[in-house]
């Protein structure tokens, strides 16, 4: 008896998700015509021209040991004409600079696509970010092209050009009537929703009106059938889970830390504040750390008053806030008992 094979694919007809960097380019980089003409169509809408002929090229980075062997996910590609593009998807935010680190890739790419020789010749490249996030809040438009100009908006010799193609200005047209809709955004929604089967008609309207979307979905459909490629977005989607966890825990932690000095810190100054003057203002120490006010009661009552708080908050043993109030064990012990 035959054991049964055990599949990542949820279903025969579950689709990859285009915005996992992987899944994304494993759609745009298969040695079919298809794959080839999605990626063509796609650069063509993105730059504002139609592109006859492109080329991938080989962009995974040099390693000097097995350690370092990685992969990355954009897709770069030479035009016909010499021009070349890095085209990239980045499905979540990260905690660094957009802008700076896209301006300096492109300047990688341009260094790469110089010629050697006497004169200054180099044929424009593309620095390509699409973002499954706002980039800018404050633009409406799904596109924002930069390029060097002076203060008064002219050019230079535009050969270096960073384009944010944000995905998410564009989730507001779900369900808009293809006809009424760009070929930009049409693109737009197949790569928000494609793998989505709430919008599985919807898809289908929108990628029967566009020859290149025609092409993208079948290549997006031939690459899902590949369960290699569910397993790399499998591992992706739960690095980022684990990451997002991590972070989760981390802030907990670090909450838990600050509340527990700051009750610590701001019951030692209140009481001796109280003693003082009857405790006049709160503990700011205690704000940073995680508290959000001091204490404000040095007498007998107030303690106790802290301690129904502590142990409201389990911020400590019975016999740690018995320390830090003041207060009797058994004095403790009974407001935990009343809590009961």
């Amino acid at each position: 008896m035959c054991a049964k094979k055990i599949t990542y694919r949820p279903s025969p007809t579950a689709l990859l998700n285009p915005r996992c960097d992987p899944s994304f380019k494993a759609m745009f980089t298969q040695e079919t015509e298809e794959s080839n003409a999605a990626l063509q169509d796609f650069i063509s809408v993105l730059i504002g021209r139609e592109v006859r002929k492109i080329a991938l090229v080989p962009n995974e980075p040099p390693v000097d040991s097995l350690n370092e062997m990685q992969m990355t996910f954009d897709v770069s590609v030479t035009f016909d004409d010499g021009e070349r593009a890095d085209i990239e998807m980045q499905s979540r935010s990260q905690n660094y600079d957009y802008a700076a680190r896209a301006e300096i890739q492109a300047a990688r790419l341009l260094n790469m696509n110089s010629h050697r020789g006497d004169n200054w010749t180099s044929r424009s490249v593309y620095q390509i970010s699409v973002l499954n996030f706002q980039f800018d809040k404050d633009d409406n438009q799904p596109l924002a092209w930069y390029t060097m100009t002076d203060q008064k908006g002219g050019h230079l010799a535009g050969k270096l050009n960073v384009l944010f193609f944000d995905l998410v200005k564009i989730h507001k047209l779900v369900g808009t009537s293809p006809e009424k809709l760009t070929r930009l955004e049409k693109w737009g929604l197949f790569l928000s929703y494609a793998e989505n089967p709430k919008y599985q008609d919807y898809i289908k309207n929108l990628v029967e009106s566009e020859e290149g979307l025609m092409k993208a979905s079948n290549a997006l459909n031939m690459v899902s059938q590949d369960d290699i490629n569910w397993a790399i977005q499998n591992s992706i989607f739960k690095a980022k889970r684990d990451y997002n966890s991590n972070m989760q825990y981390a802030q907990k932690i670090g909450l838990e830390k600050g509340l527990k000095e700051g009750l610590k810190k701001g019951m030692k100054q209140g009481i001796k504040e109280g003693k003082k003057e009857g405790m006049k203002q709160g503990i700011k120490e205690g704000k940073k750390e995680g508290m959000k006010e001091g204490m404000k009661e040095g007498r007998n009552e107030e303690k106790l008053q802290v301690a129904k708080n502590a142990l409201s908050m389990n911020l400590g043993t019975i016999e740690q806030i018995s320390e830090l109030t003041g207060l009797p064990v058994d004095v403790i012990k009974n407001l935990a008992s009343s809590k009961l």
